[in-house]
């Protein structure tokens, strides 16, 4: 099994991880909170299962320091590896703790490459103790989350002489901006989102820093600062950090490179002026050479230290791609390592929902023994998956991190957990070969995404999408229709075309394709005038569910390019928005009081409603759509979709 995981730059926020875990002795210090994205340099490496714990490289990196390792899985000498200083102390951690929780056997991993600088505050011993657990995770089906194995690889460090904040782990989330916040024990991740490509240099300074003795001197003034100094630390490190932090968002939000790039500086002076006093180890004359020589500064928007600071690395945001690579050209024949790092959009819609909550009707008696959203269909690749699988891992390519599936009742969760949960017993797995044996683990990784709800009482779709309001929050959320597959004519899966019109458009949202008229009354036809002239993207000013085909002729037609009548009807995917769950919530409520208990909740009338107040854009995906919900249908997917 092959696996990478990056390094991490911390873009602002370093040090209030360990700051923040002492609200659990002072409830005035502030969280802590930092954006932390991992970065394109990592470790790549091959593991499998063995009868011991064993480390080799064939990495040129790192040649010149490598020894290949091997001890028994026995706790005790684990652990004294781990206290020893030793080069694999922190990886003797990491499995030491995993043989105390989860009584694992061995692993045996092979280190093919490391593109990441080591002691440069890029994380390298975090991104090889998040190796570590992610190995053991992956090899013994632990079905440990991103966070589990954060979590593992920071309690593994802490078991070395090293005293890491959880700030390090983040290149578990790999290479992705994310908001970082530390309250006591408790810490959260959010995603954030990149409106514009911004271009990162980071360089390793190639000089000497003391992070034992930073982090040891700068622990002093906590719990409790007991002089102005200390007081000065508490407030860079609590609010001032949270307002700096605060606006780094909102300028990767909005886009704005050259605030970000200033607000770099400013955070920078800020720390030279409270923080570094505290600690001799934090004079760092290099780091300071660079960040004001006056060749740089007309490249770049702003810069500053990386990690604990000192003189490891020192990070800046380029003006330009073009200013991006001068500067690397300029570092470099300065005696540095110096990386690119390029932060691209991050797609807005994060979350899914699959209503499959349907018995089949029209597909019995075969639902009699198998949920229609299971069944088999044969793929391109030559594999024959369930329905709901290849729905599934089309929503994680396109970027999609939370998935909730709207089931009919508890008994269906069962199918689910036996598919996406339990693992296949070893009987089985030794008979698949090894690439069948790696999507299996790609299966268990899946259903770590999945959420469920249910829809006790058949009111309709609208009811069934609504059962999911509170998985939604107050997010843009996409939705697929569980018994309809879409097969992509471009090299963008059809719910990342969605994203990224979302982005643009940033309105509710359906697919939509042309239809016979003598088919219109089977479903909901959309009307509008083309906002583009490819005639891709529709502003919908009408949507009437199951017209008759006298009326969609005369009222509903949309003409093409070359002027010709079509009708157009949802794809079956959609981006909802909040207002969509309003809607539908004030729909249930007025049912209620009207004493309607068995009236459908329809999606179509509160999508409706909502494009009447706010709008709605229809969006032609190159792709098509392969209907399950009877035999026929069912017949042509399997026939045609996997060609």
């Amino acid at each position: 099994m092959k696996l990478f995981v990056p390094g991490r730059l911390c873009l602002f926020g370093e040090h209030t991880d360990w700051a923040g875990h002492y609200r659990t002795m002072n409830a005035d210090i502030k969280p802590g909170a930092a954006i932390v994205t991992g970065i394109e340099q990592g470790i790549y490496a091959e593991v499998e299962k063995s009868g011991k714990f064993e480390l080799y490289s064939d990495a040129e990196e790192i040649s010149d320091v490598w020894k290949d390792f091997s001890c028994r899985m026995d706790e005790t000498e684990l652990k004294r590896i781990a206290k020893s200083g030793d080069f694999f102390c922190y990886c003797a951690g990491v499995a030491s703790y995993m043989l105390e929780w989860y009584k694992v056997g061995g692993v045996r991993i092979r280190i093919t490459s490391m593109t990441l600088p080591m002691k440069s505050g890029l994380s390298s011993s975090a991104a090889i103790c998040v190796l570590v657990a992610r190995a053991f995770n992956s090899l013994y089906n632990l079905n440990l989350n991103t966070l589990g194995e954060m979590n593992i690889a920071y309690l593994g460090e802490l078991r070395t002489s090293s005293r890491c904040g959880r700030l390090d782990q983040a290149c578990a989330f790999g290479v992705k901006p994310n908001l970082m916040t530390f309250d006591g024990d408790e810490i959260e991740v959010r995603s954030l989102n990149v409106k514009k490509h911004l271009y990162w240099v980071f360089a390793d300074l190639c000089a000497e820093k003391n992070t034992i003795k930073i982090l040891s001197d700068l622990n002093k003034a906590y719990p409790f600062p007991t002089n102005e100094a200390e007081r000065l630390e508490h407030e860079a490190l609590g609010q001032k950090n949270l307002d700096i932090v605060d606006r780094a968002i909102r300028y990767m939000a909005e886009g704005d490179a050259e605030a970000l790039g200033k607000l770099m500086t400013e955070a920078e002076a800020l720390f030279d002026a409270q923080v570094a006093p505290m600690s001799p180890a934090l004079y760092s004359p290099k780091l300071h050479a660079v960040l004001n020589d006056p060749v740089i500064q007309p490249m770049v928007w702003g810069g500053k230290g990386v990690g604990s600071h000192g003189d490891g690395s020192v990070q800046f945001l380029a003006r330009s791609e073009e200013a991006q690579q001068q500067l690397v050209d300029y570092l470099n024949g300065q005696g540095l390592k110096a990386y690119t790092l390029t932060l691209k959009p991050v797609h807005t819609v994060r979350k899914a929902i699959i209503p499959v909550a349907g018995f089949g009707t029209r597909l019995y008696p075969a639902t009699r023994a198998l949920k229609k959203d299971f069944f088999p269909i044969p793929c391109p690749d030559g594999m024959v998956r369930p329905v709901i699988l290849i729905l599934l891992e089309e929503l994680i390519q396109s970027g999609i991190e939370d998935i909730c599936l709207v089931l009919g009742s508890e008994e269906e969760r069962q199918q689910y957990a036996d598919f996406f949960e339990r693992p296949l017993s070893e009987e089985h797995l030794r008979k698949l070969p090894p690439e069948a044996q790696d999507y299996e683990n790609h299966i268990l990784d899946i259903g770590k995404r999945l959420h469920y709800v249910y829809q006790r009482e058949k009111r309709g779709f609208g009811h069934a999408v609504y059962q999911a309001a509170q998985f939604a929050g107050n997010e843009p959320v996409m939705l697929l229709l569980g018994d309809t597959l879409y097969r992509s004519d471009s090299h963008k899966p059809c719910a990342l075309q969605m994203v990224e019109e979302y982005e643009r458009h940033n309105s509710l949202m359906v697919s939509i394709h042309p239809i016979p008229l003598a088919e219109v009354s089977r479903y909901g036809i959309l009307h509008g005038v083309w906002e583009d002239k490819d005639h891709r993207v529709l502003h919908v000013d009408t949507i009437m569910e199951k017209p008759k085909a006298s009326y969609a002729e005369d009222f509903l037609a949309v003409r093409n390019q070359n002027g010709e009548k079509e009708y157009y009807s949802v794809f079956g995917q959609y981006i909802l928005t909040p207002e969509v769950f309003s809607q539908l919530h004030e729909d249930i409520i007025q049912r209620e009081i009207d004493g309607d208990h068995v009236s459908e909740i329809e999606l179509t009338s509160a999508l409706e409603a909502v494009r009447q107040r706010s709008g709605m854009v229809g969006v032609c995906l190159k792709g098509r759509m392969y209907d399950m919900g009877n035999p026929a249908a069912l017949v042509t997917a399997v026939e045609s979709f996997g060609k």
